[in-house]
């Protein structure tokens, strides 16, 4: 028997059987795993099936004096996010535990052995216990959850290296959190330029360019954001180099790192402005996803940019109406300040398939609030210009449990962001299809056509109210979608 520790390992509380057939029962108690007595109580509370199957409930707790027996009924046609969100609904009930235990076991009608069911448990687990209290002065001990280890165990062999990927994977969706939940105080562009460069040590490669660089290399819409604030900007490139003997980059990650979005002089409203310290998340989940690919060893080659800028209104910022020479030549008239997202992605798209040539580029962003108006905080809008790369990233979304909807970009719509005396405006006309006609503006800037999806995550970077698999505030939406995508590609 192998265990499979997440945490630090503690004296086993709380025991969790993953069916209630006399196979599982019997194993528990061969195995040393629970005495006669537990045997006997537990037995008697299986013999209750029916009763409680005809309340539809899969997660049961038997409160004992000295520890608690959980019996999980895992539906046999069970998806691996049935099981993440399971484990994520547990943990809930036993997380003032200070450790538990799981019996696993094959899943009848399923191709899932104990170390699958393992990894996605292990996920729902790591996921739904993130907190982000950092910034807590005074909290009572009663307030954080107990639970520092869960071992997994089963009659088959279960290596902590069939686990390392899925720990990897949860470990950079808590990253990407950690980023956007921080207040922008204590992540300027600075900063988080230099947080990013730490990553060095595990092994990818990070070029950071400053505000003098990208006035030379022409970033001047990414420029124009910036300019009002007395943050400096920065383009942070991350390249992982898993395939060494292919030369280029399969895919090209691109992430928006707005970290305040005031509106510029086209300022927001104040209430609610507290949240734009979240309008880099698109960047936090580029950023977490590379340093997913690079400790799960993919064999992919990849680079990742986010330009990092604050919008912020000042005597220097940029007034609607100006029109600044994007890095692809195309001029723009920027007719909205707070439509900066876009002026951002777009040196951005440029810069990267100009210099780095991926076969395929993807940028996540929370670009547009229509995209929360179409589709609000269950998936995020898919724009693409190839229809290959939007079904592989649908799929992705679809295994991910991260899910997106495709959205039309056409003539009708790109003619709505030509400008009468510039080449383009960053806005259309009036507020009708916001979010079509923002990628119709990002798509501008691929001279070369390279396919390529974009990604409107708002509506999806932060949630109110928890959900199974996300807490209250930043939800790091993405990471685990990407990380799919990109391990379904590697095969």
């Amino acid at each position: 028997m192998t265990e499979i520790t997440i945490n630090q390992p503690t004296n086993a509380m709380v025991k969790i059987f993953l069916s209630t057939d006399n196979e599982q029962l019997n194993y528990g108690i061969t195995g040393g795993l629970i005495d006669r007595s537990t045997y006997n109580k537990l037995k008697a509370f299986v013999s209750r099936e029916d009763e409680i199957n005809s309340k539809k409930e899969n997660i049961l707790l038997l409160d004992m004096v000295k520890e608690v027996i959980v019996l999980l009924r895992p539906s046999i046609y069970a998806s691996p996010t049935d099981l993440q969100t399971m484990s994520a609904n547990l943990w809930q009930k036993i997380k003032h535990y200070p450790s538990a235990t799981v019996f696993l076991r094959h899943l009848p009608k399923t191709p899932y052995q104990a170390k699958d069911i393992m990894r996605e448990m292990g996920l729902g687990f790591e996921l739904s216990s993130y907190s982000f209290d950092k910034y807590h002065t005074q909290k009572k001990a009663t307030d954080f959850p107990k639970l520092e280890t869960i071992n997994f165990t089963a009659k088959e062999q279960l290596d902590k290296k069939d686990y390392a990927p899925t720990a990897a994977l949860a470990n950079a969706v808590r990253y990407a959190r950690d980023l956007t939940n921080e207040p922008s105080n204590e992540l300027t562009p600075e900063i988080y330029a230099n947080d990013i460069k730490r990553l060095e040590h595990l092994g990818l490669k990070v070029t950071i360019m400053n505000k003098t660089e990208l006035k030379k290399k022409g970033f001047n819409m990414l420029l124009s954001v910036a300019q009002g604030s007395i943050n400096e900007p920065y383009v942070c490139i991350i390249e992982y180099n898993g395939n060494k003997k292919q030369k280029g980059y399969d895919v090209a990650l691109v992430g928006k790192g707005v970290t305040f979005d005031a509106g510029g002089i086209s300022l927001k409203p104040a209430n609610g402005m507290w949240d734009m310290k979240q309008d880099m998340a698109g960047s936090a989940v580029v950023v977490a996803s590379l340093k997913a690919a690079v400790q799960q060893k993919l064999n992919l080659n990849l680079v990742g940019i986010v330009g990092l800028v604050e919008n912020m209104p000042s005597g220097t910022a940029t007034r609607p109406g100006d029109i600044v020479t994007s890095l692809s030549g195309k001029t723009v008239e920027i007719l909205n300040t707070d439509a900066e997202g876009r002026l951002v992605l777009g040196d951005c798209l440029t810069y990267v398939e100009k210099e780095y040539k991926p076969e395929r580029i993807i940028d996540i962003a929370t670009l547009t609030g229509a995209i929360v108006v179409a589709l609000g905080d269950e998936m995020a809008g898919l724009f693409s210009n190839d229809d290959v790369l939007s079904e592989l990233l649908t799929i992705a979304g679809e295994q991910s449990g991260e899910e997106l909807w495709r959205f039309p970009i056409n003539d009708r719509y790109r003619k709505k962001v030509k400008s009468d005396i510039a080449d383009l405006k960053n806005i259309s006309e009036g507020r009708s299809a916001g979010s079509i006609t923002a990628a119709c503006f990002l798509e501008n800037f691929l001279p070369n056509k390279t396919p390529w999806a974009h990604l409107d995550i708002a509506g999806m970077d932060m949630f109110s109210k928890p959900k199974p698999m996300y807490t209250k505030g930043a939800s790091g939406f993405g990471v685990l979608l990407l990380n799919k995508f990109l391990r379904n590609l590697e095969k």
